[in-house]
Order: C-alpha cells, then sequence, then structure tokens
C-alpha cells in the first residue's frame, strides 16, 4: 500500500508552472529574476499559458524564453515594439508583451516604443531600466544619471558632453495611444506586489484592446554598477528614485 502524499498546510509559495527549470543565468542581485517570477505568476494565474506571446530583444533579457514557457519571438535590437504590433494585430485575441532593458528600448528602439505607443497597440510593454547597458559592458544608456559612472562616461555622465537622462516613460504617458503607464521596482516584498499587480493590470488591458501599456521596473545592475547587491539597492532607493519616481503616471 503507497503512502499518500501530504502537502504542507501553510504553504507559502510555489514555483510557478509557467517557469521552466532552467537555472538563470542572471547575475546575483539582478532584477530580471524577480520579475520574470512576476511575469510567469501572472500569466500563470489569468490561465493564459497557451494564449501568450513575448518578445525578447537584444541584450540581458533576450533569454527570457529560457525561463518563461510560453511561446516567444526575438526581434532585433529595439524593435520588439514593432514586432509585437504584428504579432497583435494577426491575432489579436492573444496576451502579447515585449520586455525590454532601457538601452533597447530607450536608445536603438526609441523610434519603435514612441511609434507603436502612439498608435495605441494593443500590446504590453515591461520596461527594465537600470541606468545602463547591462550585458555589452557597462556603458553609458539614455537612462544613465548625470555624475554616474559608466564604462564610456568613467568620471561621471556630463550634461554638456552626454546630454540628460532621458525619461521616456514620462514621454509615453504623452502619447494618446497609450493607456496605462506606471513606474515601479522589486526591491523589496511590498514593491513585487504592487510590480505584480501592474503586470496583471498591463495584461488585461492587452487583452481588452484599451491600447498600449508601458510597465517601467527601475533596477539595480549590480555587476555594471561594481556594487555588492545591497549597495546597489541602496543607490538605487538614494539616486534612482529621486530623478525616476515610482508610480502610475497614466491610468485611463
Amino acid at each position: 500500500m503507497s503512502n499518500p502524499i501530504i502537502q504542507p498546510e501553510n504553504l507559502v509559495y510555489d514555483k510557478s508552472a509557467v517557469l521552466t527549470d532552467n537555472v538563470m543565468h542572471y547575475c546575483p542581485g539582478c532584477s530580471h529574476g524577480t520579475v520574470h517570477r512576476i511575469v510567469a505568476e501572472v500569466i500563470e494565474e489569468m490561465g493564459l499559458q497557451d494564449q501568450t506571446i513575448g518578445v525578447a530583444p537584444v541584450g540581458c533579457a533576450v533569454f527570457i524564453y529560457n525561463y518563461i514557457n510560453v511561446d516567444f519571438a526575438e526581434s532585433a535590437h529595439g524593435r520588439a515594439p514593432a514586432i509585437a504590433t504584428a504579432i497583435k494585430r494577426l491575432n489579436p485575441d492573444k496576451l502579447v508583451f515585449t520586455y525590454q532593458g532601457d538601452g533597447d528600448l530607450a536608445a536603438i528602439g526609441t523610434a519603435e516604443t514612441i511609434h507603436a505607443c502612439n498608435r495605441g497597440e494593443n500590446i504590453a510593454i515591461i520596461f527594465i531600466n537600470n541606468g545602463i547597458y547591462g550585458m555589452t559592458g557597462g556603458q553609458m544608456a539614455p537612462t544613465t544619471l548625470l555624475g554616474m559612472k559608466s564604462s564610456t562616461c568613467p568620471t561621471g555622465r556630463e550634461p554638456h558632453l552626454n546630454g540628460y537622462p532621458l525619461k521616456i516613460t514620462d514621454m509615453l504617458a504623452l502619447t494618446e495611444g497609450t493607456c496605462y503607464v506606471t513606474r515601479q521596482s522589486v526591491h523589496t516584498p511590498s514593491s513585487v506586489k504592487k510590480t505584480k499587480r501592474a503586470i496583471r493590470k498591463a495584461f488585461d488591458n492587452s487583452l481588452q484592446g484599451k491600447g498600449t501599456s508601458v510597465v517601467e521596473v527601475v533596477s539595480t545592475c549590480n555587476s555594471g554598477w561594481k556594487m555588492t547587491p545591497v549597495e546597489a539597492n541602496r543607490w538605487m532607493e538614494e539616486n534612482m528614485f529621486p530623478f525616476y519616481p515610482l508610480g502610475d503616471l497614466k491610468d485611463r
């Protein structure tokens, strides 16, 4: 006689079935893994694993297809909103989202991002903003703060030489086609819950045809910043949040 399987009575957390068993390659302290988990949980809770199509760009974020078990298309650098536009128009009943870093979305993909949002494409855009090019060597990105050091501005970003940081999420909130634009983080349990609610809302908007939703996640890149995970979180709170304040920018 076999023994019955005993389930724990007070199960607090279980791995989402939408996550694969692949070990994530991200650096310790990286925000990508946490956001991946949130995305997988939301897809599972909405029952949309077989109805979801993600678009992965170039950069650290490209490997999302290794970790979330849904259909993915890979785009050229910065072109994810254009690819997502085509996929959603051809498959209007599908949940279609992009997952992009700041170098991808706010630099190489500026035009694709702005025009997709202005057209009001029924897609969700998840935007990871850590103020730096993470994968390719820690170069300055459009979102790099004034005075912030990178491999291409080792003494800190200077406005007369490098220009000013680009608040692209604020710009996207001004476009007529966006219905929901928010800026969140994942550095504390409470912030993770807020980001999860934001991503769920963005996905709901996409399915309901309300227009484009943008969820920015202000994040750390402790490897690129040359900090420990704890130091990076503290630096983000003290420097990133004042310039990129958390909260909803638009909710129509």
